[in-house]
């Protein structure tokens, strides 16, 4: 017989009843009937239960032994009875006879529990990492995230595309987030970056001639924590064709997301074709441009209602109206509580009417509505007695973030939200630029590399701001997975496009010297996208935070508690490395991560 076992603890069924068998595995749980012991042993494979009867050696070992211990046993199969089958475990209709018992690792008192999720704190958690990924929630979200790489390289594949790999260190880049930077040994005062994303180098493999890379691909960003974003570095599936438009980017990407989510989402439904929608149409439809797709409301524009209106609430402001329908069976709570939901969103109250039988309006602002807002806004929403209107007030960004938040909570209140279903979409036509609201300089709104809609002619004739780009987003629930674009592979337009941005031609020449060389050397059309993998998992896991489908994340100030990084450094390490410690006060730049 093997040294450690001759099955797993999951294995296991009635059909091996008298079998002599080995099991190792952990000591998962323990009870005491009489002073028969009930063990609960759990190894990768799943749970099975143990007896050891009283007086016998067995029940002596393992009547001491602490929980989490590793221990070999030795015994045979034999049926539970009928009322002490378990059916909720795959071993539940057999136990083991113990007969022999080898402690092969001991534990000490473990910090939190094992067994059961107990609400210990994160922090608690990632400190003790190795023990939370025992527990049955996250060894399942771990092999979760194993199941669906593998299958995204198996589709991928299939679909034509080639896995290649793409340097670790790297250049500094000027645009996205801040780099984490490596000191170069053998270069006095120069430094490598971590890559933020593959960016250039999947450009160059396109120019390269190989037609269709892909990658599940390690990057690197010094940025703040989110519940959909770790700090320090996350993986992404890194995809780049040649020869493509477009839609010929949507169509691969589509049927890998829909055969993924198909397959790992536990039965719910995706909905395809995804939509296609102008970033415009979503900020003012949604209020955002990840919409959740799942509440079925949408925000309409009604500012040109109120211009010149004497109602000073909503006078010269951007106004965006919400229709809810069938809530006449609502209490005034509920409407009091989506105003204090608003009020927790940045709002400073939540206007609203609702239309009575006769289809009259009342509520708060009814009686400052005049009889031409009241025939224009019941013929434009649609209005019909049992309707409800939320109205938001304010600057255009401003009202779109909070009436975007309010849609999604007054669809889950009011029974307009569909559950258990993936709804995605694709977000276009993204303006190439933004202008900063503090200094007024222009920036790129989403990927610099990205080939502006109508080329350089639109950039030499139309107001920066006008400009779209060739960009997109693939968005699912309300949670954005991926940024991709049609690239710019023409020198002259590349120059231009970073000019417009406030970068002159040395610089874009310095920065991106490697970039600009390959394309003076014959560049296909190319474009790309590269999908999350920690966010695929999160929604597939239906886990609220990201840091739940990863096996060893960095906290939210950008530290591994189980390993104690960063950590100090020697100083004749320091010195190696041509580096001085500043330990003044920090004075750091705001940084605006470009998409």
């Amino acid at each position: 017989m093997h040294r450690y076992r001759s099955h797993t603890c999951g294995e296991l069924r009635a059909s091996d009843v008298g079998t002599d068998v080995r099991l190792s595995g952990w000591l998962h749980n323990r009870r005491d009937l009489g002073g028969i012991l009930f063990i609960d042993l759990r190894d990768h494979y799943g749970l099975v239960q143990l007896v050891a009867r009283p007086g016998t050696p067995a029940n002596e070992a393992l009547s001491h032994l602490s929980k989490e211990s590793v221990v070999r046993v030795d015994g045979k199969v034999s049926a539970r009875g009928a009322d002490n089958v378990n059916p909720d475990l795959p071993t539940g209709e057999v136990e083991i006879e113990v007969t022999e018992v080898e402690v092969l690792g001991s534990s000490a008192q473990v910090p939190f529990t094992i067994n059961t999720d107990d609400g210990v704190n994160e922090e608690r958690r990632l400190e003790y990492r190795f023990l939370d990924l025992r527990r049955e929630r996250m060894h399942r979200n771990i092999m979760l995230r194993t199941a669906v790489i593998s299958a995204i390289r198996h589709k991928m594949t299939a679909l034509g595309f080639n896995e290649m790999a793409t340097p670790i260190l790297t250049a500094t880049s000027p645009e996205g987030a801040r780099d984490f930077l490596v000191p170069s040994r053998l270069n006095p005062g120069k430094f490598y970056a971590l890559p933020q994303a593959p960016q250039q180098f999947k450009q160059l493999l396109m120019i390269a001639g190989f037609d269709r890379y892909f990658q599940i691909a390690p990057c690197f960003r010094d940025e703040d924590a989110r519940a959909d974003r770790s700090p320090g570095e996350f993986y992404q599936l890194d995809i780049e064709m040649s020869f493509v438009e477009q839609e010929d980017v949507f169509q691969p990407v589509e049927r890998l997301m829909t055969e993924l989510f198909e397959e790992f989402g536990g039965g719910r439904h995706v909905t395809s074709p995804f939509p296609r929608i102008p970033f415009r149409e979503a900020m003012l439809k949604y209020g955002s441009d990840k919409p959740d797709l799942r509440a079925q409301l949408e925000l309409v524009d009604i500012t040109d209602v109120f211009e010149g209106s004497e109602f000073k609430a909503f006078a010269g402001k951007h106004v965006r109206a919400l229709p809810v329908p069938a809530v006449q069976d609502q209490p005034r709570k509920f409407f009091d509580q989506l105003g204090e939901y608003a009020v927790e969103q940045g709002a400073k109250g939540l206007a609203w009417v609702r239309v009575g039988d006769d289809g009259a309006l009342s509520g708060p602002i009814a009686k400052f509505l005049t009889e031409e807002n009241v025939e224009v806004l019941t013929e434009r929403l649609g209005l019909k007695p049992g309707h409800a209107v939320f109205f938001g007030a304010g600057e255009f960004d401003e009202v779109s973030k909070i009436m975007g938040a309010v849609r999604v909570e007054a669809a889950r209140r009011s029974g307009h939200f569909e559950e258990n279903v993936f709804r995605f979409c694709w977000i276009v036509d993204f303006p190439m630029y933004e202008k900063d609201p503090e200094t007024g300089k222009l920036d790129f709104s989403h990927n610099p590399f990205s080939m502006p809609q109508g080329g350089l002619e639109a950039l030499e004739t139309k107001d920066p701001l006008d400009v779209l780009g060739w960009q997109y987003d693939i968005v699912c629930n309300g949670v954005e997975l991926s940024s991709g674009a049609i690239r710019n592979h023409e020198p002259d337009i590349m120059f231009k496009a970073f000019e417009i941005a406030g970068y002159d031609r040395e610089t874009v020449e310095r920065e991106f010297s490697g970039m600009l060389r390959a394309f003076q050397y014959g560049a296909p059309p190319h474009g790309g996208i590269a999908p999350g993998v920690d966010r695929i998992v999160m929604l597939l896991a239906d886990e609220p935070n990201i840091r739940e489908t990863i096996a060893f994340p960095l906290n939210q100030n950008a530290q591994d508690l189980l390993m104690g990084a960063p950590a100090e450094v020697e100083e004749a390490r320091l010195k190696e490395l041509h580096i001085g410690i500043y330990k003044g006060p920090a004075k750091a730049t705001p940084y605006k991560p470009t998409k």
